[in-house]
């Protein structure tokens, strides 16, 4: 893929509490060719969640075997369940010129770089630590301690901000959505040689 292909694997990160979700429920209103990258999990399934959709869900066993055949492009453990990306469905992807989105962690985003150093890194950001802080908290689903631990390592992930190539500011939902529709580009048709 050419390094500037604007239908390249594009990689959005940020803090919990950033909005990442709600960007990307207006990305794909705005912008339905843009495909999201589905995780693998093995958390329980939540009662509203569908696998295939939400996440695929999986067995540590299943999902250790993947590592094993390499199947996933970034994973990670996370408060003692694995989440990962499967790999073959975003090359497929890719190879059919179609902009291709992950919404991962840090660690993942690092991963995936190390991975196909050509992705499109884009960190989502809050327009304030105190507008983070005061999102976190609005939530109303998380008890003191899960925020705390939520801000610090918010300031891990901000901090690492400048690894990214491009960085979004989340302080109005669709300009944000629009800048990173901008960004992933629209579909093309892949050369078949």
């Amino acid at each position: 893929m050419d390094h500037f292909s604007p239908n390249r694997l594009t990689v959005l990160s940020g803090p919990s509490g950033v909005g990442k979700d709600a960007v990307i429920e207006v990305v794909r209103k705005q912008a339905p060719w843009i495909w999201l990258s589905v995780s693998v999990t093995t958390r329980r399934k939540r009662d509203y969640e569908v696998d295939g959709k939400h996440y695929h869900f999986a067995t540590r066993t299943e999902f250790e075997r993947y590592i094993q055949e390499d199947s996933l492009l970034e994973w990670a453990e996370f408060a003692g369940n694995l989440y990962g990306t499967p790999r073959g469905p975003v090359e497929v992807r890719l190879r059919e010129g179609i902009p291709t989105l992950l919404k991962i962690d840090l660690q993942g985003a690092r991963q995936v770089r190390k991975a196909m150093p050509e992705a499109q890194l884009v960190f989502l950001a809050p327009p304030s630590r105190e507008e983070l802080r005061r999102r976190l908290t609005g939530r109303g689903t998380e008890d003191p301690d899960t925020i705390r631990r939520r801000l610090e390592h918010a300031d891990e992930e901000l901090a690492a901000e400048k690894e990214f190539d491009v960085t979004i500011i989340n302080d109005y939902l669709e300009r944000a959505a629009d800048e990173l529709v901008g960004l992933l580009g629209s579909p093309i048709l892949a050369s078949r040689n």
